[in-house]
């Protein structure tokens, strides 16, 4: 973590440590106030979840599961403790992800209607036909070269919205507050956002961020932060691990409806990826733990190791041809 990051953070977190006691009474209440009257979102919150991000199609036109469905498609045994072995070349296993809770939702995605993500443009839709990922693998890619391996692989980031989006593990956050700023720590690859709320302007476009420039807002009791400015160098969106363009923009809304529960819905427009904008809705719960440091860096073991596995593959096929 860097100097700057880490002293914005402390400098953030020293406000909630002099509550007074009628605010800090209030965290019992539905939705507790700062000391300074703004809506308390801070805290250590996680949004993991089996609810898929979009809607099976054997669910088509239900918004909703049924008591019957969600125990059939939530099953008490749950992913799998055992070790690490005979999987894919570049992927983990079930001992390594985290399964979180399946929702009466049928999809994150609730708009469109269909709770599917809107159709992808033509360009776009070429980029994902050949391109490859780690996240990919799990079904036996195989990979080429270096170049092939995006910035989700190489630990860099994994960009807007999938930064706010579970994923696999590691789906927690914390939330930091002043009267002026908001810091959110993602504990998945280390992204720390730091969001200013005094009405100043995005700096000019030229300007591009690997996690946007945002801005902040409140509407009523609602955090609003938009987000622009992003950089073009996160071309692949597998599954979840979505990511924009330097054409995305951003809007998110951050609400406390209770003691344990954040609102978070997410609004997504870039009109070089996807036909029409969409939104999410991704509660937050209270998480009982602190975010950890996520220990991943460019270059990683991955990288020359899945490489390795690539053409040990093609050896072992080459040699059962013969």
């Amino acid at each position: 973590m860097s100097h700057r990051i880490l002293t914005v953070l402390l400098a953030l977190a020293v406000p909630a440590l002099f509550l007074p006691a009628a605010a800090a009474g209030q965290a019992a209440e539905s939705a507790p106030m700062t000391a300074w009257g703004h809506p308390d979102l801070q805290g250590v919150w996680t949004n993991k979840t089996t609810t898929p991000l979009e809607r099976p199609a054997d669910l088509a036109g239900k918004t909703e599961l049924t008591d019957e469905e969600w125990a059939l498609r939530n099953p008490e045994a749950g992913l799998s403790d055992d070790r690490p072995s005979g999987d894919p070349v570049g992927f983990y296993n079930d001992y390594w992800l985290e399964q979180g809770e399946l929702s009466k939702a049928t999809s994150l995605i609730v708009d469109p209607p269909d709770g599917r993500l809107p159709a992808a443009t033509p360009v776009e839709q070429e980029l994902q036909r050949t391109a490859k990922s780690s996240y990919s693998s799990i079904g036996g890619a195989s990979f080429d070269t270096y170049l092939e391996f995006n910035a989700y692989d190489r630990c860099i980031t994994r960009g807007m919205p999938g930064a706010m989006t579970p994923g696999f593990y590691n789906h927690n956050y914390q939330i930091l507050q002043t009267p002026d700023h908001v810091v959110i720590m993602v504990e998945m690859i280390h992204d720390a956002r730091i969001i200013p709320l005094d009405g100043s302007p995005h700096p000019d476009s030229s300007i591009q961020q690997w996690m946007g420039d945002s801005r902040g807002y409140w509407d009523g009791n609602t955090l609003v932060v938009e987000s622009r400015n992003f950089t073009g160098k996160i071309p692949h969106r597998v599954g979840t691990v979505s990511a924009g363009s330097e054409h995305l923009h951003v809007v998110e809304r951050f609400t406390r409806t209770d003691a344990d529960t954040i609102d978070y819905q997410v609004t997504v427009t870039d009109p070089t990826i996807w036909t029409s904008s969409w939104t999410t809705s991704m509660p937050m719960t209270v998480l009982d733990g602190s975010i950890y440091e996520y220990a991943c860096h460019e270059g990683n073991y991955f990288l020359p190791n899945a490489l390795r596995g690539s053409r040990a593959e093609e050896a072992a096929m080459e040699s059962a041809s013969k």
